[in-house]
């Protein structure tokens, strides 16, 4: 059997996913890649200067970010940064606001990251109060799934949150054979802290990880869904189970 030749050319890595998913875990794990220089919800400032939602460090966010897309865009499809070979771009469905034009994805290699809204509307109400139901991406991450499938003729790869979990080394190994290039232990730990490529909102939301050195097993959320959430539920249900479908395992 001949052996899989991995691809050298420069990979620019969309990672999409909603809020309170393990994305900073999963950034971490691609920025101890040697090869990998890793971005943190890019489209961030310019999400919060055009919605006006009412975030931790919101001013601070703005004032620091880029709050032009097109300039964003320019970046994330540009020269990866630091001579390093892969661009992972941790970035968050809902900030692709619906002005933001989409042909920039077919630029870049696009993956998904998907969580059960069972385990993700608890951890959301205690770090942002009720969601509303595009607060929590799901009904983008579809949208967004769909334009690159339509666009590209491909299926983009998804991992779904509990496999990370539950098997990091062989839901890695997937998700890495996917994007056809080579998988490394490095991937599996790293050093507590933050880093200088944290964005600036990292004290507020990123507590735990700054503890982590690995994923952290599963855990089966104990919360139920409050009763006037349950429509919420429902509905960021839907397309979880549509992307869950497709995840790799």
């Amino acid at each position: 059997m001949s052996k899989r030749i991995m691809s050298e050319q420069p990979l620019h890595l969309a990672m999409w996913s909603g809020p309170r998913n393990i994305s900073t875990a999963m950034m971490r794990a691609w920025g101890n890649r040697p090869d990998t220089f890793v971005c943190d919800e890019p489209f961030y400032a310019h999400y919060l200067a055009s919605t006006g939602k009412d975030h931790a460090m919101a001013n601070e966010i703005i004032a620091q970010g880029e709050t032009d897309w097109q300039q964003v865009v320019a970046w994330l499809t540009g020269p990866v940064p630091e001579g390093k070979r892969i661009f992972y771009q941790k970035q968050m469905t809902h900030h692709m606001l619906p002005h933001i034009e989409r042909d920039w994805l077919s630029q870049v290699t696009n993956c998904f990251l998907i969580r059960h809204p069972a385990e993700v509307i608890p951890s959301y109400i205690k770090k942002q109060g009720d969601p509303e139901v595009m607060d929590l991406g799901y009904v983008q991450q579809a949208e967004l799934f769909d334009w690159v499938q339509a666009h590209t003729n491909t299926t983009p790869p998804v991992i779904d949150t509990k496999d990370v979990l539950d098997t990091p080394e062989h839901t890695l190994r997937l998700l890495c054979t996917a994007l056809n290039i080579e998988f490394t232990p490095a991937m599996l730990s790293w050093p507590p802290g933050m880093r200088s490529t944290d964005g600036i909102w990292a004290p507020h939301w990123y507590p735990e990880v700054e503890t982590s050195t690995s994923f952290r097993p599963y855990q089966p959320k104990a919360e139920p869904i409050p009763e006037h959430l349950q429509g919420v539920y429902e509905q960021c249900l839907v397309p979880y189970e549509r992307l869950y479908a497709h995840r790799l395992h």
